[in-house]
């Protein structure tokens, strides 16, 4: 992949531009700690409104205070575009200062961004008991985004003294929130000019082979060999003293050791996922090379770059997962329960050449659902894609994009369409969101600063075409008045 040219099928202009686990599990750890970063927000200033619990009933009326933010030091008062940033599955603490910066600066648009039903300060419910998480949904999420959306419309025409006047919207998303990004589009596509769906992962997949795959391509022949001969050395010495071998990473804590082997393998995906393949592959492969212990290596990289930040390991253990007391933590059990019933992305060992253990299968998963939520739970796949369309998804005016190293791409839509052109930003640190975020994409480059990306030009280009559209499209909705159709 890294040695590939930038692949961006821009079939609009012929016609005429987002862990779980190590996943997006590691998304929503990722945006934690972004969130306790000093600087990295434009505002963290809060503001409240109340949104509807079931926007499928027409009996309960019961709604919960949805946290949001505003940002408008950019914003051409009064007609300016409105950007809206999709916070996805993690508490959302304030707006990130990333490349949605840079593009509001240019258009003169407000920033605004809305916390996620049941994450961070947005719940519903103080217990987050199976039963009260029933409202926890993608489709129930979307309609927090409209209902939003025409209040802080409403909002600002009395600011502004003014009746049935519709500034331009866009949407921004990225990893699952670039999902909700696509889906807004598709299912509200008179409420926002276009969107950008960032690594945007709008296909659920229920045996989900292809992520471990990408990361063997990723990583390259000789990280690739290391890796699966880790995973081999460690299956070896679980059965001769496991407390041994999970005392050297720093997991004695981790009672199962199936859920041991998915830590270790999530901590091989995020070197690939966020950025820093060097940082995991350069000392595995000269550790091989030199004949030092592989696994001693490995325990080296994990302690130090991933389960080196309070309540990390703690995501791996079922009995954390199971706690239903809403918290600051509270964040993997809830996407759990989205993944459990929703979206799945069970990212299972393929049946040859693969990295990770081949105890993580789709049993493994579905185990896990039912000892974290106390029930059989199983994500429907199929519906949700007929649902949304997965990667066939019939809308418009959406902007994929996808960093070529990202094992997430494969569940996003990779070939351009009418109206939806699809790009692939190809170079050998570029992963999950690195159009919006620069490289690497952890921790954050401030206004997505892509100097440290291998291939900053392939960044460029794309960020370039991003703007090509969106230009078009905010043009077209300035013609008509409204968000366009």
């Amino acid at each position: 992949m890294a040695g590939f040219s930038v692949a961006c099928v821009l079939s609009l202009l012929l016609s005429l531009f987002v862990t779980f686990h190590g996943s997006i599990a590691s998304e929503s750890r990722v945006l934690s700690q972004l969130n306790k970063a000093k600087g990295y927000y434009l505002t963290d200033e809060e503001h409240w409104f109340n949104q509807t619990i079931d926007h499928f009933s027409p009996t309960d009326h019961r709604v919960f205070e949805q946290r949001y933010y505003e940002y408008l030091d950019y914003f051409r008062v009064p007609d300016g575009p409105i950007f809206l940033m999709i916070c996805g599955e993690s508490t959302c603490n304030g707006i990130v200062n990333d490349y949605s910066a840079v593009l509001a600066k240019k258009f003169g648009a407000a920033l605004i961004s809305l916390e996620h039903r049941y994450y961070g300060k947005s719940s519903p419910f103080n217990v987050l008991t199976t039963e009260n998480l029933r409202f926890l949904s993608s489709k129930q999420a979307l309609f927090d985004l409209a209902v939003f959306r025409q209040y802080y419309q409403d909002s600002l025409n009395v600011k502004w003294n003014r009746s049935n006047i519709e500034n331009p919207w866009f949407v921004f998303g990225v990893s699952y929130s670039g999902a909700l990004s696509a889906w807004f589009r598709l299912k509200f596509p008179h409420l926002t000019c276009g969107s950008l769906a960032s690594s945007g992962v709008v296909l659920s997949i229920f045996n989900f082979t292809e992520f471990d795959k990408q990361v063997g391509v990723s990583a390259g022949p000789d990280c690739k060999g290391a890796l699966q001969e880790i995973t081999r050395l460690v299956e070896q010495r679980l059965l001769d003293n496991e407390i041994a071998v999970k005392s050297l990473f720093g997991a004695e804590k981790l009672e199962r050791n199936d859920d041991f082997l998915y830590l270790l393998a999530d901590a091989a995906v995020t070197a690939f996922q966020y950025g820093n393949p060097d940082q995991l592959c350069v000392p595995l492969v000269d550790a091989k090379k030199s004949g030092k212990d592989l696994v001693d290596a490995y325990a080296s990289y994990v302690k130090k770059y991933y389960i080196n930040t309070p309540g990390q390991l703690e995501t791996y253990d079922r009995r954390y997962l199971g706690n239903t007391t809403l918290s600051s933590d509270s964040g993997s059990r809830l996407w759990w329960y989205q993944v459990c019933t929703e979206v799945a992305y069970f990212q299972v060992a393929p049946s040859n050449d693969s990295i990770r253990s081949s105890k993580l299968d789709a049993r493994y998963h579905l185990d896990l659902c039912r000892d974290v939520f106390g029930e059989d739970l199983y994500p429907d796949v199929y519906l949700t894609n007929i649902y949304y369309g997965g990667t066939r998804i019939a809308a418009s005016k959406i902007i994929f994009t996808n960093g070529s190293q990202d094992p997430w791409r494969h569940a996003s839509k990779q070939i351009s369409s009418p109206d939806m052109p699809s790009c692939i930003i190809s170079c050998h640190n570029c992963g999950h969101g690195s159009d919006m975020r620069g490289c690497p994409q952890s921790p954050l480059n401030l206004e997505g600063d892509a100097q440290n990306c291998t291939s900053p030009e392939a960044v460029h280009k794309v960020r370039h075409q991003i703007i090509e559209y969106m230009d078009l499209w905010l043009s077209q909705c300035h013609d008509t008045g409204r968000s366009s159709i």
